[in-house]
């Protein structure tokens, strides 16, 4: 059911910083992980044995298999030995695996970068390190800052993807995500505070997995990212081929795109959280996902109905991504954080490989109507978990 909230504090200026530094590598190491997005399936024609339809969906998903299959036992194991060292050597495994893509000049030398990328997973460690840092009361906000950091790095990624792309190449683009993972390293070591543990608590991983709510709350993540990764194996092949807009165009269409849709979702999610609505707009939010992508499956020779549908999906796409985290902080115990910030990755990261997979099964059944359709199959059967979810109170835990 659907509780009222109270207004929500002000940060104290030690965890302004914290969140603010966190988002900072947050969105360092995911900024060239999103410029790769509208360019990978294109860039695997390039190969001297250019991709099969399945290898374009590995290459887009893989990254994803790897993180799901390390979120988990990371998430813990920053609940016994700390976030800061768990977060440093994610971030090297990381900018290692980027620049053995940036090396390939076959698809299974990037398929293997993308691998060594994915195992870099620090996702769940830096969200449990945020909330750690942070009072309940202002953890809603600082999970959507951490968002918006990376809605920002989404956003200037995507636009600016193709443009770098072709400067410097997708080789190039991945080199340059090495180099950013590695500059965020010193950030983490002197910037952010380290908080304190509790004593390790057994049965960790076992509580999260039998919390009914926490995972209704991972099966959507794991289908929201599985249909982003379908739609990114569909939308630049569209673009090239049934609008005829090169590839070093397409910022014209992401950059108005994803800057409009960020706009609603932070005065949204403060809307439906203090006015006790957060279960009826998230709801409404996953319906919205299947409308647009229905529309980008009908609509693919119409320059107007692909822009309107992807406005749509992103300002759903948005608003779910920056609900999701801080639904999942409130519900999960203090002590399992990590763990079930672990799930909670892992169900991400597989949704991604899972999407891609399917998305290349797709592309290769019935091209980019299948892949379209296939997208909005995901979001349709997240209905079904979204509508008996209840909206945690915002201020009922302690930290």
């Amino acid at each position: 059911m659907d509780v009222r909230a109270p207004s929500t504090p002000r940060m104290t200026p030690l965890e302004r910083r914290t969140v603010a530094v966190l988002a900072l590598v947050y969105a360092l190491r995911m900024v060239g992980m999103f410029m790769v997005l509208p360019v990978l399936a294109l860039h695997t024609r390039t190969f001297e044995v250019p991709a099969t339809a399945m290898q374009i969906g590995l290459a887009i998903g893989i990254y994803g298999l790897a993180q799901a299959a390390l979120q988990m036992p990371l998430g813990w194991l920053s609940d016994r030995i700390g976030r800061r060292p768990v977060v440093v050597m994610g971030l090297l495994v990381f900018a290692a695996g980027s620049f053995i893509a940036g090396s390939a000049h076959s698809v299974e030398g990037l398929l293997l970068g993308r691998l060594v990328q994915g195992l870099g997973a620090v996702s769940a460690a830096v969200s449990a390190w945020l909330a750690d840092a942070t009072r309940v009361e202002v953890r809603t906000t600082a999970m959507a800052i951490l968002g918006a950091g990376m809605g920002v790095a989404f956003i200037l990624a995507l636009a600016l993807g193709p443009v770098v792309a072709g400067l410097i190449g997708v080789n190039g683009i991945f080199v340059m995500t090495g180099v950013a993972a590695m500059l965020a390293v010193p950030l983490v070591m002197r910037a952010v505070p380290v908080v304190p543990l509790g004593a390790p608590t057994k049965g960790g991983l076992a509580k999260v997995w039998r919390d009914a709510e926490l995972m209704r709350f991972n099966g959507g993540i794991f289908l929201l990212h599985g249909t982003m990764a379908m739609l990114f194996i569909g939308l630049p092949l569209v673009l090239v081929d049934r609008v005829g807009l090169p590839q070093d165009q397409h910022w014209q269409v992401y950059l108005p795109v994803l800057m409009l849709s960020i706009i609603p979702v932070f005065p949204l999610i403060r809307w439906a959280e203090h006015e006790g609505r957060m279960r009826r707009v998230f709801v409404a939010a996953v319906a919205l996902l299947v409308a647009t992508l229905g529309l980008l499956a009908l609509g693919q020779t119409r320059f107007s109905a692909i822009v309107l549908g992807l406005l749509l999906f992103f300002v759903a796409f948005n608003f779910l991504e920056g609900a999701l985290p801080s639904l999942i902080s409130r519900q999960a115990p203090a002590a399992f954080k990590g763990a079930a910030l672990g799930v909670y990755a892992s169900s991400q990261f597989l949704g991604g490989f899972v999407g891609g997979v399917i998305g290349g099964i797709a592309l290769g059944w019935g091209g980019t109507v299948a892949v379209f359709a296939g997208a909005a199959a995901l979001p349709l059967l997240w209905l079904g978990l979204a509508w008996g979810m209840r909206a945690p109170e915002v201020a009922s835990r302690t930290r």
